[in-house]
């Protein structure tokens, strides 16, 4: 049933995915150590198609190849395939608290193409407050260079931020707009399980030093955070406001951050947490719509 705000049960599940998303970060790079960067992104997807697969037949979602979505379709798994290769690579090079905060400003990229792209969707000043102060916290994370973390993985994981923005933009203005979640994401997983598996060898040896936890961690990457969080988000969104949902986008970076505190122990000095406030800060002025407040009546 739609709904036209955010309840309880609706934040808790956007909080649980933005957790979601901060420890993807933590495991990507856990399993990094076991496998080759690229080669755990087509593994990853491999192992989430056959879920989303599980859920379109269990939620009986039409799936089709000729309703003019297959161009965009291997556009937008191919451009998930780069995506991927710079966030994967990127987590090999720099911490997780960096690439987190720089990857999700995939909203400040998506708020700027729209407003070339889509009508309606132009620059206010509002979302140009909310774009000036997350360049600015992109800036600080980029300029600060105490703590572990190269500037190219910053580089490459701010890249891959703006590849899913482009992959947001490409669903918005094609016929992937009317087709249902589980095709959207089909058509990113497949194509990108193709290439990137077939790019891997060109990346260096898929093994490194593997564990079973390493399968582990892999396992929980494609089946649940990709297979099932995606999921969630996507019907999640059928039933409340995007803009709503978008306002929670800032917490997915905090979470990162977090995790990599926790998890794996790194430092988060003060340029770190000043990028994290101004690009959160920002994520949230951009996605902010403001309420309608509705006129008493005369």
């Amino acid at each position: 049933m739609r709904k036209d705000r955010i309840d309880a049960a609706g934040a808790a599940t956007l909080v649980v995915f933005a957790v979601a998303m901060g420890l993807n970060q933590v495991l990507i790079k856990l399993t990094n150590d076991g496998l080759s960067p690229v080669f755990q992104a087509g593994v990853r997807s491999v192992i989430a198609v056959p879920v989303v697969l599980g859920a379109a037949w269990l939620l009986r979602s039409r799936l089709s190849l000729t309703d003019g979505t297959l161009r965009p379709g291997l556009l937008v798994g191919a451009l998930f395939a780069v995506e991927f290769v710079l966030l994967f690579i990127a987590l090999d090079l720099t911490s997780v608290a960096r690439a987190s905060i720089l990857f999700y400003t995939m909203p400040i990229w998506v708020a700027l193409g729209a407003h070339f792209l889509l009508p309606g969707e132009g620059m206010s000043w509002r979302k140009a407050a909310g774009l000036a102060l997350a360049l600015v916290g992109v800036a600080a994370a980029l300029a600060d260079r105490g703590g572990t973390g190269a500037l190219s993985g910053d580089l490459l994981a701010l890249a891959g931020a703006v590849m899913w923005a482009a992959i947001a933009l490409v669903i918005r203005t094609s016929a992937l707009a009317r087709t249902s979640p589980e095709q959207q994401l089909l058509y990113q997983l497949g194509v990108s399980a193709i290439i990137l598996l077939a790019v891997a060898p060109l990346f260096g040896p898929a093994v490194r030093d593997f564990e079973p936890v390493h399968g582990l961690y892999l396992l929980v990457q494609g089946a649940l955070v990709v297979g099932v969080m995606f999921l969630v988000w996507f019907h999640v969104l059928a039933i409340y406001p995007a803009s709503d949902m978008a306002a929670f986008g800032f917490l997915a970076p905090v979470f990162g951050v977090i995790l990599g505190w926790a998890v794996l122990g790194e430092e988060i000095g003060f340029g770190v947490l000043a990028a994290l406030v101004l690009v959160s800060a920002g994520i949230w002025l951009i996605n902010r719509r403001p309420r309608v407040v509705p006129l008493p009546p005369s």
